[in-house]
């Protein structure tokens, strides 16, 4: 046992390649970062400089690709600094600040996701009205809510872990989660338990009851209404359910994998699994929107064009 006065780092235990392996897996890390802040970045400047994409739906889309940027910033880093050394260690204050990024992302990709299956709810159900209901203060105040809600249940989440008495200072995983912490404790964890149960429904299952009933919603609109209106749904919310079902995959894999015992999984299946929802959905959306939306696919095709006009 390590006294709990003392714990100033943990350990990492999930880190179990040669040595001879390092550098690949390095390079490749380090390329798919490179790939999720090219394409995250290309089109949050695409959006914000052009005119005709100031529109609730792309200025929502610019805050999901943030948060694709700011998610991956608290987890790629890291793992590419263990990945290089020979000791899988960090200090127990980045472990925190790590924890409050990756749980925050989660949130605010939710909150995200909950937001811009209103607007699609308001735009096909609602098409006439829609300019008077998604106005642009009430699209910065939802990205604002979106952003600052998950920050202030993080800030309650660590007030609750701080107290907490650590008997032990090893994670059995590549990165800093919560409950890896929590299970450390050798204190009382009833409030952090119950804190963490109601945060779940707050931030997964309340989105998602949401983003359901937006669709129902807009299915039946969809049967009952003409080709042109299926054509406008389809081309809007496939995307973003893709979005959605893709991360909701990978959350609950994560979610499932720390409440359970999973040592019958494949050791280098969880370890994909556990980092799946952190390093595929920043990709994942870029690329999703970005080729199924017709205004982001022309301009960004018209950007290649300058830059290359051999190719035209």
């Amino acid at each position: 046992m390590v006294n709990s006065t003392h714990i100033s780092y943990f350990i990492f235990n999930a880190y179990f390649y040669s040595d001879n392996l390092k550098y690949l897996y390095f390079i490749i890390v380090m390329s798919l970062y490179m790939l999720i802040i090219g394409a995250n970045l290309l089109l949050i400047v695409v959006i914000c400089m052009n005119r005709s994409l100031h529109e609730p739906m792309y200025l929502f889309l610019c805050s999901l690709f943030v948060n694709e940027l700011y998610g991956s910033t608290g987890l790629f880093p890291f793992l590419l600094l263990q990945i290089l050394s020979d000791i899988h260690t960090v200090s127990a204050p980045f472990c925190y600040l790590q924890i409050f990024c990756l749980y925050s992302y989660g949130s605010i990709e939710f909150a995200n996701l909950a937001i811009m299956s209103y607007d699609r709810y308001l735009a096909i159900c609602y098409p006439l009205q829609y300019n008077t209901r998604m106005t642009f203060k009430k699209v910065v105040l939802l990205i604002g809510v979106s952003w600052l809600c998950p920050f202030l249940i993080n800030v309650v989440t660590a007030s609750l872990r701080s107290p907490l008495q650590l008997c032990g200072n090893i994670i059995n995983k590549l990165y800093c989660d919560n409950y890896s912490v929590v299970k450390l404790a050798c204190s009382d964890t009833t409030a952090n338990n119950i804190y963490g149960f109601i945060v779940t429904s707050l931030t997964i299952v309340c989105p998602v009851s949401l983003i359901l009933y937006t669709y129902v919603k807009i299915l039946k609109v969809c049967f009952s209404g003409s080709k042109q209106t299926r054509q406008k749904a389809v081309s809007t919310c496939t995307p973003h359910l893709a979005s959605l079902l893709n991360f909701s995959f990978g959350c609950f894999f994560e979610v499932f994998q720390s409440r359970f015992n999973m040592n019958s999984v494949p050791n280098m299946l969880r370890i994909f699994l556990s980092l799946y929802f952190l390093t595929c959905q920043p990709l994942f959306n870029p690329v999703m929107y970005g080729l199924n939306l017709s205004k982001i696919r022309i301009i960004c095709k018209s950007l290649k064009c300058r830059m290359s006009n051999r190719f035209c």
